[in-house]
């Protein structure tokens, strides 16, 4: 009916500087002109921007609806994939057709190995892949931090005593290292993952930064570590 819809999507990639070009917009829109902020992280977007906003939450659906249709849109090992993009659908299917797994695969390669790992091998291993990568989807780097982040949660949820989130099919082997590392090895290593992940877009060399990262993660299975 002739109405205007202006959609930002992921709102939350918007820098101070965008967001505050919008605000007067939001404010006092055009006529007939409705603006749509899609955020996966709300939080990180300006309490300015937020108080011009109504917000709608939009829940995940069931995970037996959401692995019907998947089943039905062909998608291949759905469940896995559902678990992996935390019950979104639509996310679960993007990943089974991104060729996500060959990414995702090296990773796992490396993070299996515990305390027989060999950081500076396995950072060299992963730089080739992102590399690889770089002509392909957009940011490895970021999705290898975000793939990381999930695993570091789930061996935390392991070491608790708790069921995996993520890596369903990896679950026997995430509980065996969860209890080769600690619960404050874990818990900080967690916090550093974050860091990780906001670096990861703009790493000053990808072998490095790696290194640091396969570094830090081979010392969560230190046995001359424990808790206090």
């Amino acid at each position: 009916a002739g109405l205007r819809v202006v959609l930002v999507c992921p709102a939350e990639a918007m820098n101070r500087s965008t967001a505050n070009a919008l605000l007067k917009t939001l404010e006092e829109p055009a006529p007939e002109t409705l603006f749509l902020l899609v955020s996966h992280e709300p939080e990180r977007l300006l309490p300015t921007i937020r108080s011009r906003c109504q917000s709608v939450a939009i829940p995940t659906p069931a995970p037996e609806r959401a692995a019907a249709w998947l089943a039905a849109a062909g998608v291949g090992e759905s469940a896995r994939w559902l678990a992996l993009a935390g019950g979104a659908p639509l996310l679960a299917a993007e990943l089974d057709g991104s060729g996500e797994s060959r990414l995702l695969g090296a990773l796992l390669e490396q993070l299996q190995n515990g305390q027989t790992l060999d950081p500076l091998a396995a950072a060299a291993a992963l730089d080739k892949t992102v590399k690889a990568e770089k002509g392909g989807s957009a940011a490895p780097m970021k999705r290898l931090m975000e793939w990381a982040q999930k695993w570091i949660f789930d061996l935390s949820l392991a070491n608790a005593g708790l069921p995996v989130r993520y890596f369903i099919g990896e679950r026997a082997r995430i509980e065996r290292l969860a209890g080769e590392a600690s619960a404050r090895g874990l818990l900080d290593f967690g916090r550093k993952a974050l860091q990780y992940r906001r670096h990861a877009e703009h790493p000053l060399n990808s072998r490095l930064f790696l290194e640091d990262f396969f570094l830090a993660y081979a010392a969560l299975f230190d046995r001359r570590r424990s808790d206090p």
